[in-house]
């Protein structure tokens, strides 16, 4: 059994960061990316060489701009569960999905989508700090009301 995996379906396999960002700055324009990615690479005085610089040190946004590019320039349907984990670059593209156009993409979705983006995280921290259990005081414990005070006259 071939235990290789065959990135060649990637719209990512051979394309440079370069490449990869003039195509859609090309076709969406700084203004767009930063809205719907939120790098400040893309907001104060965006260019295609600073960005480049950008993101070859920074591997989040990397990523960030190479799952834009896969998923809404690109417009293939989202990553399964078990490759989500995966950086961009790793994930395996099934052979029967094909890219297809740029989505339309608008300032006033990219604020919609922040605002939604937002609420989901705020559900998340909730959720995290409600299962996480009380951290346990031992110092509390041992001087409570219920047993002796040393502080109390």
């Amino acid at each position: 059994m071939n235990d290789e995996i065959n990135y060649s379906n990637s719209p990512l396999h051979g394309l440079g960061l370069k490449s990869l960002l003039v195509e859609i700055v090309d076709h969406y324009g700084f203004e767009i990316l930063f809205a719907y990615l939120n790098i400040n690479c893309f907001k104060t005085n965006p260019s295609i060489n600073s960005s480049v610089e950008f993101l070859k040190k920074t591997d989040w946004a990397r990523e960030k701009v190479s799952a834009f590019y896969l998923y809404e320039y690109k417009n293939l349907p989202g990553a399964s569960s078990d490759q989500f984990s995966l950086p961009p670059r790793e994930r395996v593209i099934p052979e029967g999905q094909k890219p297809g156009n740029p989505k339309k993409l608008s300032l006033e979705d990219a604020e919609r989508l922040r605002e939604e983006r937002g609420i989901k995280s705020a559900e998340r921290l909730r959720e995290k700090h409600e299962k996480k259990p009380a951290a346990r005081d031992p110092w509390a414990e041992k001087f409570s009301e219920k047993k002796i005070n040393p502080w109390a006259r």
